[in-house]
């Protein structure tokens, strides 16, 4: 054995122990940067990572709230169904962004693969529907009416089916409950975008990327409170997604229901009605025109006379807001919005604006009576008056002589008000204007709500328009280019309105005036305004705010918010005044344009008031309105295009008010059938557990209204309005 100098063998320990070293000391300065690398560098991504990774949430939708009418029937409420859903992020990961898959569940759904497509698609301005509009990281719902057997082949095949869910869903219903329809009532829902999730982030009541949003209606105006709060469940996990506690969690609050003042029954009775009215109107023949009444759509609303409430709102088109559910189709959509669809999605209640016809003589007459002239005086009714080279003619050209304007509501007489508001217009300076005019008839309808909003509560009302002087000097700065030149041709008689607008569009000519005072001309209302007004009428004088919602109850039922009603102002009109108005109108079912429409009234038991409104709309048929009270309701209805207000309109609100009363056509009473003989003071029962006793409702009976023998009737009162 060869014997190794001590004194080798120690410098060989030495250089080892410096390896050793020189390595530790490399490792620690490597350990030591990625150290520094991770937590200093890079620590506030990675330690924000590391709590996603540990954490993770779990969201629960709360159950939306439902839509209850005034005695707890549902009309808006949820439903359980098999819902069928694609998760785009997931989607996208793929190397076809998932079209092979999304192929195979259509075959499976027995639906074409491009309409599956397009439904998970993102919705841009370029983008048509259908198309996804909530968030691009939420489940995106191809269909809520998945069978049984379709989820279980989803489920069963994962494989085949990466990113696809089929789980049972709550989902909105809306019941349609004795065929009440009440779709632009109710409105419809669709996802929330990012940019309301971003918006809403810093309320108290911000977003979740699975909610669903109000767009119109009671959906809408009531969205916070019917949404609840959803619940959160947040998860620990470790860094391989194994669940290794729960760390808090906060439970689903459901949301609210509203209780609204629609009943249904009478909303169904009036829906159909109303479309029944419109069928007829489109039989019968217009001699202006040459061919029968279009009658292309129509609104209806009843109201509590001494509240504002509104017991019915109907309008037509209207729609299934069951089709928005789950997603709409393009097929679907292109109905509702296309350029043949006649816009559906319009609420004509509190959105359509047309000329109100004769049923603004009200208004008219407060003014006449406020600028001194006595409503009881004398006033010529001729079958005409001239202005200059223009004659403006009475309704079918008849004349009544000398008659108050008490008597001229009742015949619906033109001409008495062509006198006043010609009189008032000189008054005021005719063409030369003093500086400041009375304006006593565009005054007037400013003060009874006109030109403004009612402030019901649903959304996008319209405010309709008061042609005085202001507007006409905003419209003509606005149009006198165009007038200008279209006038230059001066031919056809559009042209030459253009030239005469061109050279004084801007100024009140007596013309305007005179027009104005029977609420043709440019004048808009809404159905709304004049029920609002005529029940204003029916109570004495004051305008309430028009409301649907009642009552708003929690989700456990412990807490109930009325909506009292609220008033914006009185009538300008004294107590003697408003008595004469009231007497009048009272003439006007009795004896006057729509007596033929209410014979065998009980006006002793039930006193009726009424006015017929025909008005003449440039280039189209004749506008209908009928506007009603009794001490209880007030009913106006609108037929577009559909004839003469006591002809068209007429028979329709007399069958509502008989639902209403329990009325048979010979005008007896039975209290059995009455809907509702007095309006309701109470909210529907509420159990302990939250829930809302929910009545039955039997769809509406038509043939329990008999038709009245109009010809016989015609033949006594004659067709007048």
């Amino acid at each position: 054995m060869t014997n190794i100098p001590e004194t080798g063998r120690t410098q060989r320990v030495q250089i080892r122990l410096v390896v050793i070293q020189v390595l530790v000391f490399s490792l620690l300065l490597t350990l030591g940067g990625r150290l520094w690398y991770l937590q200093i560098r890079n620590g506030q991504e990675y330690s924000d990572e590391a709590k996603n990774n540990h954490v993770q949430q779990v969201v629960q939708p709360a159950a939306r709230g439902s839509i209850l009418d005034a005695r707890g029937v549902p009309l808006a409420d949820n439903e359980t169904r098999l819902v069928v859903s694609a998760s785009r992020t997931e989607l996208l990961k793929m190397d076809d962004d998932g079209k092979g898959v999304l192929t195979r569940l259509a075959d499976v759904l027995g639906m074409k693969p491009k309409d599956v497509l397009d439904k998970v698609r993102l919705c841009d301005a370029k983008t048509p529907q259908p198309c996804w509009n909530g968030s691009p990281y939420q489940p995106i719902p191809v269909t809520d009416e998945a069978t049984t057997q379709q989820a279980l082949q989803i489920r069963e095949r994962t494989e085949d089916f990466p990113g696809i869910t089929a789980e049972p869903t709550a989902v909105r219903r809306y019941a349609a409950p004795g065929k009440a329809n009440s779709a632009q009532v109710l409105g419809y829902l669709s996802p929330v975008t990012d940019d309301e999730i971003t918006k809403a982030q810093n309320s108290d009541s911000p977003y979740l990327r699975s909610d669903q949003v109000g767009r119109s209606g009671l959906e809408r105006t009531y969205d916070k409170q019917l949404r609840g709060k959803a619940g959160v469940t947040r998860y620990e996990v470790d860094n391989l997604g194994r669940v290794i506690g729960e760390a808090k969690n906060d439970k689903a609050e459901p949301g609210a229901s509203v209780v609204t003042s629609i009943d249904a029954r009478v909303q169904a009775v009036a829906e159909y009605e109303l479309n029944q009215a419109m069928k007829t109107a489109r039989t019968e023949f217009d001699t202006n025109t040459g061919e029968n009444y279009k009658a292309d759509s129509g609104a209806v609303v009843v109201m509590e006379a001494k509240t504002g409430r509104v017991i019915s709102m109907a309008s037509l088109p209207n729609y299934d807001p069951n089709a928005w559910v789950g997603g709409i189709s393009g097929k679907d959509y292109a109905k509702l919005t296309g350029k043949n669809s006649n816009f559906p999605l319009l609420n004509r209640a509190i959105q359509g604006q047309a000329a109100p016809g004769s049923i603004f003589k009200v208004i008219s007459s407060t003014a006449a009576v406020n600028a001194g002239y006595p409503f009881n005086g004398n006033y010529p009714c001729p079958s005409s008056y001239s202005i200059g080279g223009q004659t403006f003619k009475n309704f079918e050209s008849q004349g009544y002589g000398d008659i108050t304007i008490g008597r001229a509501l009742e015949v619906s007489c033109d001409t008495v008000y062509y006198g006043i508001a010609h009189k008032e217009w000189q008054r005021d300076g005719g063409n030369n204007p003093k500086k400041h005019p009375n304006d006593w008839f565009y005054k007037t309808a400013h003060q009874f709500g006109l030109g403004k909003e009612t402030g019901i509560d649903l959304p996008n009302e319209v405010s309709g328009r008061v042609p005085d002087r202001e507007w006409k000097k905003n419209f003509a700065k606005a149009n006198h280019d165009a007038w200008c030149k279209q006038g230059k041709k001066n031919g056809t008689y559009v042209e030459k309105i253009a030239y005469e607008n061109c050279l004084e569009g801007d100024k009140m000519r007596a013309g305007d005036s005179v027009n104005y005072s029977i609420g043709q001309g440019d004048t808009l209302v809404t159905p709304i305004q004049m029920a609002t007004i005529y029940a204003a009428i029916s109570n004495g004088g004051t305008l309430y705010d028009p409301t649907v919602g009642k009552a708003i109850v929690s989700g456990d039922g412990k807490t109930v918010q009325q909506i009292k009603p609220k008033s914006h102002g009185k009538l300008p009109f004294t107590a003697k005044t408003r008595n004469e108005i009231d007497q009048a109108l009272a003439g006007v079912a009795t004896r006057g344009s729509a007596a033929w429409r209410f014979g065998g009234w009980p006006q002793d038991k039930i006193p009726m008031h009424a006015k017929t409104g025909t008005a003449e709309v440039y280039g189209k048929q004749t506008t209908s309105w009928f506007a009603t009270y009794t001490k209880d309701y007030s009913i106006v209805m609108t037929i577009s295009q559909g004839g003469t207000g006591s002809g068209a309109s007429g028979p329709a609100v007399r069958n509502i008010y008989n639902a209403l009363y329990g009325l048979d056509p010979e005008g007896k009473q039975d209290l059995k059938k009455a809907l509702l003989p007095t309006p309701q003071k109470s909210l529907p029962k509420i159990e302990r557990d939250g829930s809302i006793e929910t009545p039955t409702i039997k769809p509406y009976d038509p043939n329990s209204q008999k038709p009245q023998d109009e010809q016989t009737l015609a033949a006594i009162l004659g067709r007048r309005d």
